[in-house]
């Protein structure tokens, strides 16, 4: 493929300038005349190159330019200090493919191209020679890392997916957390004590009958119970993705929604009194229309199917005369008068007044002739409906261990539709067969608090590959798991008020993926095998990690934190608490740099302990002293000479945290430890 490939033999380029920032490099953007597909180039001064590229690919196709005003941030920087330049594109398209376009264009055919031509710069640039490459992408981009270097035989040396999912992920991981959040409502909080440190341990206590099910039910599908304290973001958020791709689920199996209320074995032909509590269905009027600039002011998300296109004129949010005192979350906003009549949006969440929407592929071009005054009705029976659906998604073979609850005697319990849905949604997003084959170097980062990429689903990737290459497995394979990371980078999380703060629970993986990819590019170009995949087991969903640090193994360091010497310490006001973290590093996985310590669970983290002699930083270290207010320790970083590049002092850190708790009767005061 790539300049063999019919749709990409005319590669042409519109822009080719030196830029001084973030560091110096040559900026490079063109396309393939007759496509869509567009690209940007970031090479670096030759004496700062050595032979090799590293490509990201988006969850999403539309832009070119996710390493200046997107999620690889920062990665211009990392690829010039890798010696190494950048190149991404818009993965062909400039936006989703709609029913019936080739998915595999944005899968891995228009990845390939650019990555082909880059060469071809390259060595103009620097001089004959063929530049070592390496793709990663996270989350859907994951999906498409796997399906470029599966398909790209040649193109790439090895690969880093991150947060990545399995061919039965969607629908299912989505309606599974869907239920949990409906079914358990306000006693989360209570699970999320019981998890914590210092708490009883049984997230089951005081919970019905019903509410147990559902708890039980998500924890074997594999969502983590420690992200539940972030339950108001991770259902806003995971709301607004699902409803960007809701249309596809509505009309690939239309008769499901009839058949959930009225056919036997069906959660809505038999409801509980909770079911029918949440179903809404509410007449009302557009009172007004939030168009994006406005939203992105007010602080509002916008809609997936937007992100990219660079659209403002396309509502992304309303205002109605009357909302219902209901839980609209999921809903259909369904026009029922003026140019819009027919089409609908779906309702990811409510900010105040307004209802925010995600926004279907092929419905956005509509919802510029809504006016206001409008009538709509919002229906949520569609999405309570859509809640129990991996219920009726069961596999056949026993590949998704995770779905066993579903059977009874090697039978389904529920009902099965005609098709599973899983494996359409993934070839939609161009993503292949995700076979375990191919050749190459492969780091897997997957994170222990992914709230929808649930941890589990590296481990059906890991069997998938180790059929493939046998014995061979240890020599192009490794998955690394990093503990107290979720999804996204914390950073660019939306702001929720929570206490204690949000980054004093989870770290962020960036410093993992970083090192990963100078660890592939070691390991495809100089045989030098990275740290092994991190030890784990798999238990009813959930994925178990030993205690210790040479046990656990991958490049993560490992805190064990006490207060007062214990998990949990209750005293009285004014009394001293004494703090002590060890913290080890796996072997071979450098050395650690600092800890952070936060006291009150704000999350500014002021008390800093260096490790200043880098030829006597430790493999272990006690850190501890006392404090008259609550105490955490922090993002302790771990790495090393060998893991520094030798030309840059830009150097990859593997965050991890720990957290303790401490109780002070009067005035009440509680908050938790961290590293």
């Amino acid at each position: 493929m790539g300049l063999t490939d019919p749709m990409f033999t005319a590669p042409s380029v519109d822009v080719d300038e030196w830029r001084g920032e973030p560091v110096r490099h040559r900026y490079v953007h063109g396309g393939f005349d007759g496509t869509d597909c567009r690209f940007s180039m970031y090479f670096p001064d030759p004496i700062r190159y050595n032979g090799r590229f590293f490509q990201p690919v988006s969850p999403v196709p539309g832009s070119e330019h996710g390493a200046t005003e997107g999620a690889f941030t920062g990665f211009i920087d990392f690829a010039v200090a890798s010696g190494g330049y950048l190149v991404e594109s818009n993965l062909g398209r400039f936006r989703r493919a709609l029913r019936g376009e080739d998915s595999t264009v944005a899968g891995y055919r228009a990845s390939i191209a650019v990555a082909t031509y880059s060469r071809v710069l390259a060595a103009e640039m620097y001089g004959d020679h063929r530049p070592y490459g390496y793709v990663f992408g996270g989350s859907g981009g994951a999906y498409r890392a796997i399906a470029c270097i599966e398909n790209g035989d040649g193109v790439w040396d090895g690969a880093v997916p991150y947060i990545h999912g399995t061919l039965q992920s969607l629908p299912s991981m989505f309606s599974v957390q869907a239920h949990a959040f409906r079914v358990l409502g306000g006693k989360l909080s209570q699970i999320v004590d019981a998890v914590e440190p210092g708490g009883s341990g049984d997230m089951y206590a005081g919970l019905t009958a019903e509410e147990r099910d559902a708890l039980a039910e998500v924890t074997r599908m594999g969502f983590p119970p420690r992200a539940w304290f972030d339950a108001e973001r991770v259902r806003l958020q995971y709301t607004t993705v699902w409803a960007g791709l809701f249309d596809h689920f509505t009309t690939w199996d239309p008769t499901y929604f009839d058949d959930f209320w009225t056919v036997p074995g069906y959660l809505g032909a038999n409801p509980t009194d909770s079911l029918l509590a949440a179903k809404v269905q509410h007449k009302s009027r557009i009172a007004a229309l939030v168009l994006p600039p406005e939203a992105r002011q007010r602080g509002l998300p916008i809609p997936m199917a937007l992100r990219g296109l660079h659209v403002d004129d396309v509502p992304v949010a309303y205002g109605l005369e009357e909302l219902p005192a209901a839980d609209l979350t999921g809903a259909m906003l369904r026009f029922t008068s003026g140019r819009a009549s027919g089409h609908h949006v779906w309702v990811s969440g409510q900010h105040g007044d307004h209802i925010t929407t995600g926004i279907g592929q092929e419905e956005f071009e509509h919802l510029r002739q809504v006016g206001v005054g409008d009538d709509v009705l919002v229906d949520n029976s569609p999405y309570l409906a859509f809640q129990t659906y991996h219920r009726h998604q069961v596999p056949e073979d026993d590949e998704y261990p995770e779905f066993a609850q579903f059977r009874a005697a090697g039978r389904p319990v529920y009902p099965q539709r005609r098709q599973l849905l899983g494996p359409r949604f993934v070839r939609n997003n161009g993503a292949g067969r995700m076979d375990g084959k191919f050749a190459g170097k492969m780091i897997v980062v997957q994170s222990l608090f992914d709230e929808i990429a649930y941890p589990q689903q590296a481990e059906w990737y890991r069997r998938r590959v180790e059929t493939a290459l046998g014995e061979r497995l240890e020599d192009h394979y490794r998955v690394w798991f990093t503990d107290h990371a979720m999804h996204q980078d914390p950073a660019v999380m939306p702001r929720i008020d929570l206490c204690p703060d949000r980054s004093t629970r989870i770290v962020n993986y960036r410093g993992v993926l970083e090192q990963a990819l100078r660890d592939v590019a070691a390991w495809a170009e100089r045989g030098i095998a990275p740290p092994p995949s991190t030890s784990y087991e798999w238990v009813d969903g959930q994925v178990l990690l030993p205690a210790t640090a040479t046990a656990r193994r991958g490049i993560q360091p490992v805190v064990r934190l006490t207060a007062n010497g214990g998990e949990r310490a209750d005293v009285a006001v004014g009394e001293p608490v004494a703090f002590s973290a060890l913290v080890e590093v796996p072997p071979g996985a450098g050395t650690i740099v600092a800890a952070e310590w936060d006291f009150d669970g704000r999350g500014d983290f002021p008390v800093t302990e260096l490790v200043h002699d880098r030829t006597s930083r430790p493999r272990a270290l006690v850190l501890g002293g006392g404090h008259l207010l609550p105490g955490v320790a922090r993002d302790v970083a771990a790495s090393g000479p060998r893991r520094q590049s030798a030309r840059t002092h830009h150097e990859p850190r593997a965050r991890t945290g720990g957290r303790e708790r401490w109780r002070c009767p009067a005035p009440r005061r509680e908050s938790e430890l961290r590293c």
